[in-house]
Order: C-alpha cells, then structure tokens, then sequence
C-alpha cells in the first residue's frame, strides 16, 4: 500500500520543491497551504508522515496545533532554519521526530551538489535511513547533528553571513554611493559580493529578520564580530603595516587550508563570469 506524505505549508516554494522529491520516493503526497482544501489537522491525522514547511515564526505555532493528533506510528519532520525550539515542539507529540533544514532555497533545481541537516531526535533507525535514502537518492549530502550544535552553527553559516552582507549595503547607503557607477569601477570580487548583496534584498525580509533574531546563539556571534571590527579599525588608524600583518595573518593560520580552496573556487567563479 503507497504511503502518504503530508506537507504543511505544501503549497509555498519550498513545499511545492520537496513534492516530487517524496513522490519519487513512493510517497502520495498532500499538501495543504492557506489556499487548500486540506488543513493542517487534515493532514496530521491521516499521513505516516507529516512535514511542517512554515515561516520560522509560524513553525512552533503549527507544530502545537497538530502535536495532540498525531501518533507513535507517525514521522513528524519540519524544514525550518532553526531547530531547537521546533525540535522541542515536535517531542511534545506521541509521534517519531526529525528535525530537517535544507542548507538552500526553492530555486535550486535538484538536490545534487546540496546539503540537508538531520537532527534525528525520536526516531528509530528504520525512519532515520528511509529519511536519509530519499534525499541521497537525489544527491543530496545529509549532515547528521543535535538541534543546539545546529543552531549554534547556523549563528554562523546564516546569522554571521547575512549581517555582514547586510552591513556592506546599507554602509553604501548610508554613504551614498550610486551603485550602477560603480559598474566602471568593479573588480571581480566587488561583483560578487555586490551580486550576493542583490540576492539577499531581493528576498524576503521576515525570513532573514527570523534568522537573525529568533537564532539565541546570534548575539553572541555579532558581539565577537563587533569586537574584530573595532580591533581592525584602530589596527587601520594606526597605519602600523606590522599590526595589519599580525591580524591578518593569525587568521590566515586559523583558516589554513580553506584559504588555498577558497582561491581555487573564486578563481573558477571569476573566469565564468569573464565567459559570460
């Protein structure tokens, strides 16, 4: 008998991406959304397995909404950037929990080459390999963690990432500085981060204010990098080449091998875009 997989929030692009991933799988795959006739009860109460696919700021609420309904027969997952709380909510149901959070958003065109984060919290080994299966059958890279060892690396992988790519585009605003006449005075590397600028503003902010501000682990990482800021900056006032070099170079050997990777990728990035 074909299973059923039910996707809470099916209907939004990150819902309408993972469909034919499970459909793939064998699973018969519902979805429910604000536009659907299913609802979310309609869907925890008839799926083996249930997938919560919100807003961050909407997962815990979801989550305790259908946490009575479900059963031990039942695989209950969520695909939010955070896991903690989300985790913490899904253990309060009778059902098995995974904590799921695709490292990517809905406008890549598979899983190949992508990195899923698997935060098997009540769960037995059966439900963690055929969660496993179905996203490595795609291509996909499964990183097997705790819900705080997530959330304390997200601080960093999306919390320290997006501040900083925050901070260079409102610095140009605040400056103001006409981004298109700076096309005349671009440099390969200054393409890319003000591509990756545009990338993120182009989006939604309440996703990245919920990244930002609902992560309990950020303020401790904004705090270190203000801290490298204020030190870099006194560094530049001194005009001493010797303590620019000391800075530097303690985190070139704290990078170490990333450093030589990191000029081998941009190298590549740079040359496809001088094909283009």
């Amino acid at each position: 008998m074909t299973m059923q997989a039910g996707i809470i929030g099916g209907t939004g692009k990150m819902g309408r991406l993972f469909v034919p991933v499970f459909e793939r799988a064998g699973y018969d795959v519902l979805v429910s959304g604000r536009s659907t006739r299913l609802s979310a009860a309609d869907l925890a109460s008839s799926c083996e397995l249930v997938i919560v696919s919100v807003p961050i700021r909407d997962t815990v609420r979801v989550i305790e909404e259908i946490a009575p309904i479900l059963t031990k027969d039942q695989l209950l997952c969520d695909f939010t950037s955070l896991k903690v709380r989300p985790v913490e909510a899904m253990l309060k149901s009778k059902a098995h929990v995974i904590g799921l959070h695709p490292m990517f958003g809905p406008t890549v065109k598979s899983l190949k080459g992508q990195t899923i984060i698997v935060c098997p919290a009540r769960a037995e080994e059966t439900h963690l390999h055929a969660i496993l299966s179905i996203f490595r059958s795609g291509g996909a890279a499964c990183t097997i963690t705790t819900p705080e060892q997530h959330d304390r690396m997200m601080a960093i992988v999306q919390g320290l990432t997006h501040y900083m790519t925050l901070c260079m585009a409102d610095t140009v605003r605040r400056l103001g500085i006409d981004i298109r006449k700076t096309a005349d005075f671009t440099s390969p590397v200054y393409q890319i981060e003000l591509s990756v600028i545009g990338r993120l503003l182009a989006q939604d902010p309440g996703l990245y204010a919920d990244i930002l501000q609902m992560n309990p682990y950020v303020p401790e990482v904004l705090a270190a990098c203000r801290e490298s800021g204020e030190e870099l900056a006194e560094i530049i006032r001194a005009q001493d080449p010797g303590l620019f070099r000391a800075f530097f170079e303690q985190d070139s050997r704290h990078f170490g091998e990333a450093c030589a990777e990191g000029l081998v990728v941009t190298d590549a990035l740079i040359e496809s875009m001088v094909e283009k």
